[in-house]
């Protein structure tokens, strides 16, 4: 067993920060990645830029590892876009890692022990794991661990428009004819003629919204016949501006006040306590129908953009042991401290290895989807994580219980949204979940 690499699932910012905090203590990491690179969903939304500057993007151990090899630290205060994330971090620590540590086009289709199944128990913490793993070409390979470290994230998961959690009526269909956008398109770049001119509704209340509502504003400004709606479940839209002047990542408070006067100007028209009940297709574009307090609605659309969050995909963990807190899918212990009604990005207690354990020994969901549903995710929380589960797995007990994690106050604590502390401004401004999404923060 402890010849036997740790996997790791995914190569973003926690998954490669992983990598090399367990070679830092003397571990064998195999990250496995899904995409054709490393960062591939990173790479969707590369237009936007970080809300977090340098200083909190880049992982202590990883560094160590950059710094002897003549790499240039970009200037901490600064804030890089998805796309120099990759290039001037992620790519040159993959290549640092080398590619047989960093496996691309490698997409982990199951985890499960060696010869048993997720009823056997005896001898299960002493069975190495079983990583079914898919081929670019479909062929398929089981690879034998030690340990697995889930840092995969959420970003193929959206969460859905309809309510109760559940797509609404004509939801796919509509989303399959490209009537409902892809998360986080890239309004004002190279699917500007996408937008411009048409009537088109944002739906979610966080980051992510706010970031393509003022997209579209600068369009509106170049295309005066574009209209802009934003619907949201909540009474009002106080709660998405944030903390203004009071939050310490300067670029993620400015995005509130923007939005705020981008609504005080009548730019965009607000659909307060929208509940969105299906969809209809129309010669010209998308018919919204939605539950509101003064009755049933009805929106005439060209496009929608769903800005709703994401959730985690937690098929492929079918076969191992979980034990995840009921309402947030995140581990059960991290659960309550994380629960978007009472957290804010700057008020979660730092946790380690203790509070990400499950029943199955060895295993350990970080990152992004570590936070399940939860929208209060920043990457530096990530990279405490995997710094803790690493010192565990090296039988350093001390330097494992030892976490802290210092991050930006929000200025704001409350929220029903869904998605990430660090996803998505503008392509002037974003923050990152390691995969993103709509946030409170």
């Amino acid at each position: 067993m402890q010849e036997l690499p740790v996997v790791v699932i995914g190569a973003g910012p926690v998954g490669l920060a992983a990598a090399s905090h367990l070679r830092e203590r003397g571990l064998t990491p195999l990250v496995l990645e899904g995409g054709a690179t490393i960062g591939a969903a990173i790479r969707r939304w590369g237009h936007t830029r970080l809300f977090s500057p340098w200083r909190y993007d880049i992982d202590s151990a990883a560094r160590r590892l950059l710094e002897p090899t003549g790499w240039t630290e970009p200037d901490p205060e600064a804030l890089p876009t998805g796309h120099e994330l990759v290039r001037d971090y992620l790519s040159p620590l993959a290549a640092v890692l080398g590619a047989d540590v960093v496996r691309t086009g490698s997409r982990v289709v199951s985890v499960s022990r060696e010869g048993i199944d997720k009823t056997r128990s005896a001898d299960r913490a002493r069975t190495p794991f079983l990583v079914r793993v898919e081929s670019a070409d479909g062929t398929l390979t089981d690879v034998r661990a030690r340990s697995v470290i889930d840092a995969s994230g959420t970003w193929g998961r959206p969460n859905p428009l309809g309510r109760s959690g559940l797509p609404a009526p004509g939801e796919d269909a509509a989303a399959a004819q490209g009537l409902i956008t892809a998360p986080l398109p890239d309004v004002t770049g190279v699917e500007r003629d996408r937008f411009a001119g048409r009537h088109v509704l944002v739906v979610g209340a966080g980051h992510s919204a706010a970031n393509t509502l003022l997209d579209l504003v600068t369009i509106a400004r170049q295309a005066p016949d574009t209209r802009i709606s934003w619907a949201v479940r909540a009474a009002d839209v106080s709660g998405v501006y944030g903390g203004g002047d009071s939050d310490e990542l300067e670029a993620r408070g400015a995005l509130g006040s923007r939005l705020r006067a981008a609504v005080a100007s009548g730019v965009i028209n607000v659909h307060t306590s929208f509940t969105i009940t299906g969809f209809t297709p129309t010669p010209t574009g998308l018919t919204v129908h939605a539950n509101t307090p003064q009755g049933p609605a009805h929106l005439e659309v060209d496009l929608l953009v769903p800005a709703t969050g994401f959730r985690p995909d937690l098929s492929i963990l079918s076969e191992l042991r979980l034990a995840l807190d009921p309402a947030v899918d995140a581990p059960h212990q991290l659960g309550p401290l994380i629960d978007p009604e009472f957290h804010s990005c700057g008020s979660v207690e730092p946790h380690g290895e203790r509070l990400l354990a499950h029943p199955e020994a060895d295993f350990y969901i970080v990152g992004m989807k570590s936070y399940g549903r939860a929208p209060t995710f920043l990457m530096a929380t990530g990279y405490e994580q995997v710094r803790s589960i690493a010192a565990a797995l090296a039988g350093d007990r001390a330097a494992a219980d030892d976490v802290q994690l210092d991050l930006p106050e929000t200025g704001v604590c409350s929220t029903d949204l869904g998605g990430s502390c660090d996803a998505p401004p503008s392509p002037q401004l974003i923050s990152l979940g390691v995969t993103t999404t709509s946030t409170c923060c």
